[in-house]
């Protein structure tokens, strides 16, 4: 959570898995309350570990959109609040920009242009990096965003929220290609995406044969992972050569996940793309990544004020 230029000297991040895991996904007010009761100790203890006080530091970034409203002006009132405290500005920073500037964090950050998917359990989108600021979204889910999907079918199948991790440990050992799923919109030059047909072809599947043990279960989950994997990697590949761009940057929290990973490296070295994948604690939602999207944010003019709000439908 505290960077100093392009170096993370601390990042720390407080999970709620564990909150929302019984409930098999995230409950808003649960959440902002969380946020309420664990904000100032992350900050402190991000202090802490970077050997920095609040005198050292120079700007203060917070995630203002988009995301759940709760949870969001948690975050904008304490920044606003450490601001007023202490005189230090601050910058609202948008949550998709982070995922897509946490690659600056790497030694080998690619500059732009360059072409990034953003995929999560809140988003799924393609966007034409052509500057810092220059954003322009190219493709998007029409429906469910690939990490929902994850979740919905982890479910489905009795596994803990949330549902990437179980679903990828399982896949490890099962067949891709031992049921096949459908691939939505599979046109040429569609770039967009959808995975509601695809969670609807895993419930129907279930209902026909019933929830599965063993090598079976191995297997279907093996089977779903191919068809997202599958989809994400072949448009965002697409989209970069249609484009010109000779980068492609892969990134947010489905970006943890071991076959896409795979796939997006590999369709997109064959065709001539230098393919860019954060580490995996850069993925997930992380406050180093906030700090560099604000940072990049105050270098482009922008400041926040006061009179500030969270915007949850924050578009990039």
């Amino acid at each position: 959570m505290v960077v100093d230029g392009r170096r993370a000297l601390s990042d720390v991040v407080s999970t709620q898995v564990d909150i929302h895991r019984r409930w098999g996904g995230v409950v808003p007010e649960l959440a902002s309350r969380n946020h309420v009761v664990q904000v100032l100790p992350v900050v402190h203890e991000a202090l802490g570990r970077a050997g920095v006080t609040l005198k050292d530091i120079d700007l203060i970034a917070v995630t203002s959109g988009p995301g759940l409203i709760g949870a969001l002006l948690v975050g904008v009132q304490v920044a606003k609040a450490l601001s007023l405290a202490t005189g230090i500005p601050f910058v609202g920073a948008n949550h998709l920009e982070g995922h897509l500037l946490a690659i600056r964090l790497l030694e080998d950050a690619p500059e732009p242009p360059f072409l990034g998917l953003v995929v999560s359990g809140g988003h799924t989108s393609l966007y034409d990096v052509r500057a810092y600021g220059e954003y322009r979204r190219v493709g998007t889910t029409r429906d469910d965003a690939a990490g929902e999907a994850y979740d919905k079918v982890a479910r489905l199948l009795g596994l803990p929220y949330p549902g990437g991790l179980p679903i990828d440990r399982l896949a490890q050992g099962g067949d891709p290609e031992a049921i096949r799923f459908p691939r939505a919109l599979p046109q040429p030059g569609v770039l967009d995406y959808s995975f509601s047909g695809l969670k609807t072809a895993v419930a129907q599947h279930l209902r026909a044969k019933g929830v599965p043990e063993g090598q079976a279960l191995a297997d279907l989950c093996a089977s779903f992972q191919e068809a997202v994997a599958d989809s994400l990697s072949k448009k965002a590949v697409a989209a970069a050569r249609a484009l010109g761009h000779s980068r492609l940057v892969l990134c947010g929290g489905v970006a943890a996940n071991s076959r896409l990973r795979t796939l997006v490296r590999e369709r997109g070295e064959a065709q001539g793309l230098k393919v860019f994948l954060p580490p995996v604690r850069l993925c997930t939602d992380n406050g180093a990544m906030i700090a560099v999207a604000g940072y990049e944010a105050w270098r482009r003019g922008l400041r926040g004020d006061y009179t500030m709000a969270a915007d949850p439908a924050w578009r990039l």
